[in-house]
């Protein structure tokens, strides 16, 4: 059998790449369906039970001193239509070598997505923990391939950008919550007000460190300042009143907010529009 020359191997190579393209740009899609899917669960829109009810209640806006009030939790609608959006941008053709390596983990995000509803469906409030930790691992990920290629164009930057980096600063929040929650069903409640203060400390912190890798990106500090502006509001506002959270909320997230918008200036003033 004759050798195959550099060339067919190349075109060997190319057209097994681009035949791998095409099941994740489908793997993607199918991705973003479960998770809609997964979300109208999550709701008890139709079947299954609102996540504030499931597992006892114990991620209700009232169930910890850092659960967000509950319109906190009106943004999924903005990133699992995010999620639809993007299924449909990074299916068009034309899109660059910077969605092939978005491709996988964002596909891993929605599932996990969809798995953390249904573990909390199940009261397996451990498991949610687990879940929800390994997503914001996989949107660490996600945020770091970001920065390592511009966007295509507006488009690009407000689909595929705009709606991982609100979902990235979203879960920040969502994480927290998730975890204290989970300590409290165990029992562990002692000093809670210290605590809550200092979670909210390393939020705001994680904000800071988005704001400074991502260049004052807003969509991740938009995420987490929306997340600690309900856990204000909750906490000064609510049915589980404590002044001292609340207050510590609101610091945390004009620290994010004005912080990103710090560094968005001195961008603008480094690089002055020609």
């Amino acid at each position: 059998m004759a050798p195959r020359s550099p060339t067919g191997v190349v075109l060997g190579l190319a057209g097994h790449t681009s035949g791998m393209g095409q099941v994740m740009k489908l793997v993607v899609v199918v991705s973003a369906v479960i998770a809609v899917v997964g979300s109208f669960i999550g709701s008890g829109a139709w079947i299954g039970t609102p996540i504030a009810e499931a597992a006892g209640g114990a991620l209700s806006a009232t169930s910890t001193l850092v659960a967000p009030a509950g319109t906190a939790f009106s943004i999924w609608s903005v990133v699992y239509g995010g999620f639809l959006a993007y299924a449909i941008w990074q299916f068009l053709p034309g899109r660059t070598v910077r969605h092939e390596a978005l491709r996988p983990a964002i596909a891993v995000s929605m599932l996990l997505n969809a798995a953390w509803i249904l573990s909390v469906q199940a009261g397996l409030l451990w498991l949610s923990v687990v879940i929800i930790a390994s997503l914001l691992a996989v949107l660490a990920r996600v945020f770091v391939l970001l920065q390592r290629q511009r966007p295509e164009n507006g488009i690009d930057a407000v689909i595929t950008d705009g709606t991982m980096g609100l979902y990235l600063g979203w879960v920040c929040v969502a994480t927290i919550a998730n975890v204290t929650a989970w300590l409290v069903d165990l029992g562990i409640t002692s000093a809670a007000t210290t605590w809550a203060v200092i979670v909210l400390a390393v939020a705001a912190m994680v904000g800071v460190g988005l704001a400074t890798g991502s260049r004052g990106a807003i969509a991740p500090s938009i995420g987490i300042v929306w997340g600690l502006a309900w856990v204000a509001q909750g906490r000064l506002g609510g049915e589980v009143a404590n002044t001292a959270v609340g207050i510590s909320a609101v610091l945390a997230a004009l620290l994010v907010g004005v912080y990103t918008a710090g560094v968005r200036l001195e961008l603008t003033g480094a690089h002055p529009a020609k």
